[in-house]
């Protein structure tokens, strides 16, 4: 091992220490993909920096014994921000920066600077049980499932932030349009997205926005143009994730075939236990005719048809709450149901990463979590996800 080793192990524990983690692995996969975003100075720098933003001046005075001049570390600071290793937010005028977790962030504006070696370091990592526990130990998750504008109807009293369109119309500027780099992944790796082939799907909006714009991620495109793109993708079936944030700073619509969240939920046995939304699907037996487009639009196998009843089931271990397969319905035997207890995200960003942070697992909470992994996976018959 390497002094520069020594460097990036010093930023994978620090960031391992951050709101959402980033711990080791036996491999040493984590380290080769901090190789990809930061060169060993830049990964000193970024040692330095927390996950709340902080002004210029107060990074400075961390690392001044690494620089020779305030102007030097601003340049180092603005490489970093480029390749997505570390957020940056204006405030009063000036650039404010901290820590971006794996996901999502650093992950998500690797976009352009994608190859087939992180690729596999990618799958590898997030794949890898460390990664997994510490994902899930997040007392909030850092996304929350909408429902598409058709499922919902006035009796429901949809709250703002679990409605798209009224999301949208408070969001603050600019908006941006980005390829899905979910999809590209899977290009990349020889599979070809089953619900759309469109590109531009995903959005970043307000401090987010921004820094795509900077980081030259994306499409700044007007509140029209967004309100058209979110409209085409439910269309198209596609399950709306925005940031667990009353202040939406990114929306992702996405597919099971290739959303990397999507596939999380697939593998959990009891997904909704780690999972953010304030509905769920309900079936009128009588009216249902057993068709199955609701199991065939379900992104998340959430419906399914009995075989010897002929009418739809859902799986309330599952169902999302997205909504897709009302849309989908031919004679409305499909609808939502609002949850009991509703969930009520934080206003933005910083305040979700105070909570995670302030209820952040330790050893034993984790030992508890997987714990209750297995027992889940032994209890609903899916001992198969146990691999």
């Amino acid at each position: 091992m390497d002094q520069n080793d020594q460097v990036y192990i010093k930023l994978q524990k620090h960031l391992d220490n951050q709101a959402v983690g980033f711990p080791a692995t036996k491999t040493g996969v984590e380290i080769r993909i901090l190789k990809h975003i930061f060169t060993p100075k830049e990964a000193e720098v970024a040692s330095l920096l927390s996950y709340k933003f902080e002004p210029f001046k107060i990074i400075y005075s961390r690392a001044e014994h690494l620089v020779e001049s305030p102007e030097e570390l601003d340049k180092i600071l603005g490489r970093i921000q480029k390749k997505g290793g570390i957020e940056f937010k204006i405030k009063n005028g000036k650039k404010h920066y901290c820590n971006a977790p794996l996901v999502v962030g650093m992950y998500e504006f690797q976009l352009d600077r994608l190859t087939p070696e992180f690729i596999k370091d990618f799958n590898d990592y997030t794949s890898d049980k460390n990664f997994g526990v510490e994902f899930l130990s997040t007392e909030l998750p850092q996304m929350r499932t909408i429902p598409v504008a058709k499922s919902i109807h006035l009796q429901h009293n949809v709250s703002i932030y679990d409605e798209v369109t009224t999301l949208l119309q408070q969001a603050k500027e600019p908006f941006v349009t980005i390829e899905c780099i979910c999809r590209k992944k899977k290009s990349m790796e020889g599979e070809s997205c089953k619900v759309t082939d469109r590109k531009e799907t995903c959005l970043a909006i307000g401090g987010m926005a921004q820094m795509a714009l900077a980081n030259d991620v994306g499409r700044k495109i007007t509140k029209d143009e967004t309100m058209s793109i979110i409209e085409q993708n439910q269309k198209e079936g596609l399950v709306l994730q925005p940031s667990n944030t009353k202040i939406a700073e990114f929306i992702c619509s996405c597919c099971g075939c290739c959303c990397g969240m999507l596939e999380v939920h697939k593998n959990l046995p009891k997904p909704l236990d780690f999972w953010a939304t304030n509905f769920h699907a309900v079936v009128d037996k009588k009216t249902c005719e057993g068709c199955g487009n609701c199991e065939e639009s379900c992104q998340v196998g959430a419906v399914s048809v009995s075989e010897k009843e002929q009418y739809a089931v859902v799986n309330l271990d599952r169902c999302l709450g997205c909504g897709v397969c009302v849309s989908d319905c031919p004679t409305e035997s499909i609808s939502l149901l609002k949850k009991p207890i509703q969930v009520i995200p934080p206003q933005t960003r910083e305040e979700l990463f105070d909570i995670i942070m302030e209820r952040k697992k330790g050893r034993f909470g984790k030992l508890m979590l997987t714990g209750k992994l297995f027992f889940d996976a032994v209890r609903t018959g899916q001992t198969h996800l146990l691999k």
